[in-house]
């Protein structure tokens, strides 16, 4: 890891430790109920987080040699759009996609919103948090029905609670940026 990777990676999780972690009671997407919560909205939909988030995807990407970013709405929106739009600054710009929770009735009745993904192109899945892997797995059904090949998953934050090994036994690969085991538990009350 260069030392500017290291200075971003430092940056974005101080934003992720003191703005997406709340302690308390709460019930996750999947039904679970937890002691915290990541709630990655507060960081990627905040300019510099958005922006840091961004940066170390595109990377992630071009490593990946990825031509479409994107996911289930609501988590996927902002870090899909933002890696597309950095990467209109280089050769070879990333489309960004959305995957409808259920496709729309009217119009043209897509499950899928962007520029249509192509037979054979490369596609990574993206969310802000990782948790059982559910919504990564429906992004995931949505993408292949297209012809599209899913090379992978990136997500901000792992919670490490089963999502990676999910994915990965699907044959779908997950990247984090940052896994659970890297911020501190909270405090005792």
């Amino acid at each position: 890891m260069t030392a500017e990777t290291a200075a971003l990676r430092s940056e974005l999780h101080a934003l992720l430790a003191t703005r997406a972690f709340r302690f308390g009671d709460f019930v996750l997407t999947s039904g679970r109920r937890s002691t915290y919560y990541v709630d990655g909205k507060q960081v990627t939909l905040d300019g510099r987080g958005l922006y840091l988030v961004a940066l170390l995807g595109l990377r992630h990407c071009r490593e990946q040699r990825v031509d479409a970013v994107g996911g289930m709405t609501l988590g996927a929106d902002p870090i899909a759009a933002a890696i597309a739009s950095l990467s209109g600054t280089q050769e070879h710009p990333l489309s960004a996609f959305i995957v409808r929770k259920e496709a729309k009735a009217h119009g043209t009745a897509t499950a899928i919103e962007g520029p249509a993904l192509r037979e054979g192109s490369r596609a990574l899945l993206v969310d802000d948090t990782l948790t059982t892997g559910g919504s990564f797995l429906q992004a995931r059904d949505q993408v292949v029905r297209t012809g599209a090949l899913v090379v992978g998953a990136l997500c901000v934050v792992d919670r490490e609670e089963g999502g990676r090994e999910a994915l990965e036994a699907t044959g779908v690969p997950v990247h984090s940026l940052f896994r659970r085991s890297e911020f501190p538990a909270p405090a005792a009350v």
